[in-house]
C-alpha cells in the first residue's frame, strides 16, 4: 500500500490529508484561533465538586470548564498526598479532590459541542517511539506489535530507562528500532518531564505547562509509517520547520519530505478538495449503485446502507449480501474520513444468512484495522443491527467546517409553505381575540406570501371576514421561510 501526505499551509489554517493508493483516507484540520487542546498540561484550579455525578469541574482558563471523572484521577500523584491512600474508596470524588485546590491534569478529549474539555490527571508524553508515564515504573508495549520476540525485545531495551517514578509505553513506529533511537527518545523525554516540573513550580496557581506540537509536526510524529513515500508541502516556512523537527526525531522521513512548488493548489491532487466537500454529504455513493446515508447527532452516529439502483446478478440474498460487503469498505473509510468517534450504528440490509452475516462482520474488522483510531464492534444485535464505538478525542470533519443551520436549527429539514400559511392564519386569530386592531399586516417570506395571494386566497378572504378586518399581505425578501410577523394598525 503507498501513501502519501500533503500538508497546505496558510496563515491561519492547517490541513494535512492522507492519501493511500490515489484515495483521501483521513483530512486533519487544525484553525490557528482554535487549536486543539488534546494533549497540553495545565495546572487547574478545581472549581466545583459533585459528589453526586463522581465528578470534578477544573478551571483551566478555558471558557468552559473542563470535565474530571474520579476514574480518571490517579491517586499515587501530588495532589493527594496529604490523604492515607490506601484507604480511599476508588471512587470517591470528594476524597480525591477539594475545591479550591490546585492540581496538574492533561487534556484527553477537546471540548465538543456544548461540552467541556475532558481531563485526567495520568499524565502521558509522546514522541516518535516511546510515551513517558510520571509516577510509574513498568514497561508496556503497543498491541498492534504482534510479535511476541519483538515486544520481548522492545521490553528489555527500553526497561533499562525506566526508575520507580518514570515508566514507558511502547509505540507501534518502534517495532524494528535501535536501543540508540530508543536511548535517545527515552532521554529526550526525560528532559522534557523536567521541564514541566520546573515550570510547574513557577505556575503553582494555575497555567498552560505543555502545549502539544502542531498538527504538521504531531502527523509526522504520530502516523507517519515506512509505507509513506513522499510528504509535500506547499509552505516554504513550513518545510524548513519540518526539515529541522524530521532531522531530529524522525531522520529515516529526511529524504521524503518535499516543497510542493506546483502551480496547482496542492490539495486539488488526487482531488482532496472535492472529496472534502464530499464527505459533508449525507449520502455516499456505492460504486455497485447503492449507498451509505450517515446522520450524526448528539448521542450517536447512525449509518443506514440501501441497494439503490443495484439489482445483482443471482438473487435477492447475494445481492444484499454483496451490497453490505462492499459497504464495509466505505463505512470505514467514511470513519476515518470524518472522523466519527463515539457510538456508530449501522443499519445493514437485513440477511437471513448466518454465514453472510458473519463474513460482512469479518469484512468490516478487517477495513476497520487499518484505522489508528481504537474501534470496538459488538456485532449484530437482535434487531439486525451493528454497534460499534470509535475513540474521540477531536471534533469532527462536519464540526469544524460546518455550523448549525438558522433556519431548521439543526433538524435538516423545513416546514412546508402550506404549513407557514396556516400558522400565519392561526395567528391572525389568536391576536385578534386578545388585542383590538383597525386591520393587519403579514409580513413573511416571498414564497409564503406567494401562496397566501393565490392558492390560499380563498381561505384569506374568509379569514378577513371572519375576523372583520382588512388583512394585508407583505414580502420581507430577509425573511426565511418558517419566519412571519403578525402586525396590527
Amino acid at each position: 500500500m503507498s501513501a502519501e501526505i500533503l500538508i497546505n499551509v496558510t496563515p491561519s489554517e492547517t490541513r494535512v490529508a492522507l492519501v493511500e493508493n490515489g484515495i483521501l483516507q483521513e483530512v486533519h484540520i487544525e484553525r490557528q484561533a482554535r487549536r486543539g487542546l488534546v494533549g497540553n498540561v495545565y495546572v487547574g484550579k478545581v472549581s466545583r465538586v459533585l459528589p453526586g455525578m463522581q465528578a470534578a469541574f477544573v478551571d483551566i482558563g478555558l471558557e468552559k470548564a473542563a470535565f474530571l471523572h474520579a476514574s480518571d484521577i490517579i491517586t499515587h500523584i501530588e495532589n493527594v498526598e496529604e490523604l492515607d491512600r490506601e484507604h480511599l474508596p476508588p471512587a470517591d470524588i470528594s476524597q480525591l479532590v477539594r475545591q479550591g485546590q490546585h492540581i496538574m491534569v492533561q487534556v484527553v478529549k477537546d471540548p465538543l459541542g456544548t461540552k467541556g474539555a475532558r481531563l485526567t490527571t495520568d499524565i502521558t508524553i509522546p514522541s516518535r517511539y516511546l510515551v513517558l508515564m510520571p509516577r510509574s515504573k513498568h514497561v508496556g508495549v503497543s498491541q498492534r506489535i504482534e510479535s511476541d520476540d519483538e515486544r520481548e525485545r522492545l521490553r528489555k531495551a527500553v526497561d533499562q530507562f525506566c526508575d520507580d517514578d518514570i515508566g514507558f509505553i511502547v509505540r507501534t513506529a518502534a517495532e524494528g528500532a535501535g536501543r540508540e533511537e530508543l536511548e535517545q527518545d527515552a532521554l529526550f523525554l526525560r528532559r522534557l518531564w523536567e521541564k514541566i516540573l520546573e515550570r510547574k513550580k513557577r505556575h503553582s496557581k494555575g497555567g498552560m505547562l505543555y502545549e502539544d506540537l502542531n498538527l504538521a509536526a504531531r502527523v509526522l510524529r504520530d502516523f507517519v509509517g515506512v509505507e509513506v513515500e513522499r510528504i509535500r508541502v506547499d509552505s516554504r516556512l513550513s518545510f524548513q520547520q519540518l526539515q529541522e523537527f524530521v532531522a531530529e526525531f524522525v531522520p529515516q522521513l529526511t529524504d521524503r519530505l518535499e516543497y510542493y512548488e506546483g502551480e496547482r493548489p496542492i490539495f486539488d491532487l488526487f482531488d482532496v478538495e472535492n472529496e472534502i466537500q464530499r464527505a459533508l454529504d449525507r449520502r455516499v455513493q456505492l460504486k455497485s449503485g447503492g449507498s451509505l446515508v450517515i446522520d450524526q447527532t448528539e448521542a450517536m452516529t447512525t449509518i443506514d446502507i440501501n441497494t439503490g439502483a443495484f439489482v445483482g446478478h443471482r438473487n435477492l440474498e447475494e445481492t444484499i449480501f454483496n451490497t453490505n460487503t462492499e459497504a464495509t469498505q466505505a463505512i470505514a473509510r467514511q470513519l476515518r474520513l470524518r472522523n466519527l468517534g463515539g457510538i456508530i450504528i449501522v443499519d445493514f440490509i437485513d440477511m437471513q444468512n448466518d454465514d453472510h452475516k458473519r463474513r460482512v462482520l469479518h469484512s468490516l474488522e478487517l477495513a476497520l484495522a487499518k484505522d489508528r483510531a481504537k474501534t470496538s464492534i459488538s456485532g449484530f444485535t437482535s434487531l439486525g443491527l451493528v454497534e460499534l464505538t470509535r475513540k474521540r478525542t477531536r471534533e469532527s470533519l462536519e464540526h469544524v467546517l460546518s455550523s448549525e443551520c438558522p433556519v431548521c436549527k439543526g433538524r435538516g429539514s423545513m416546514k412546508t409553505v402550506e404549513t407557514v400559511c396556516y400558522e400565519v392564519m392561526r395567528e391572525i386569530v389568536r391576536v385578534n381575540r386578545a388585542y383590538a386592531a383597525d386591520k393587519f399586516v403579514v409580513y413573511a417570506s416571498a414564497a409564503v406570501a406567494e401562496r397566501l395571494l393565490n392558492e390560499e386566497s380563498q381561505a384569506l378572504a374568509e379569514l378577513e371576514v371572519f375576523v372583520g378586518k382588512q388583512i394585508k399581505i407583505q414580502v420581507e425578501p430577509l425573511y426565511h421561510q418558517e419566519q412571519f410577523d403578525v402586525v396590527m394598525m
